[in-house]
């Protein structure tokens, strides 16, 4: 299974969604993800991937993990996935 299906099931999964419903150009806010759900996908992340996500829920817009869609999301991750490879 690919980075983005699995960041899209672990999204599915805390709305409530199959991961069909989830397309990748979606925002969190269309998905219906609240503050709380963000940060229990924060966790699947970290859990999923085994890497240390730099996100402040306290200040999410200021961490530098950008996470305006799933798209994004999975960018960034993709990014932490190399990082810890070297």
């Amino acid at each position: 299974m690919s980075v983005e299906n699995k960041i899209i099931a672990i999204i599915a999964e805390q709305v409530f969604l199959e991961p069909g419903e989830v397309p990748p150009t979606a925002t969190l806010e269309e998905l219906g993800v609240d503050s709380m759900a963000l940060v229990e996908c924060i966790f699947a992340i970290e859990e999923q991937f085994e890497v240390q996500v730099p996100f402040n829920a306290n200040q999410p817009n200021a961490s530098g993990f950008d996470i305006s869609s799933v798209k994004s999301i999975v960018a960034a991750v993709e990014v932490l996935i190399l990082e810890q490879k070297q």
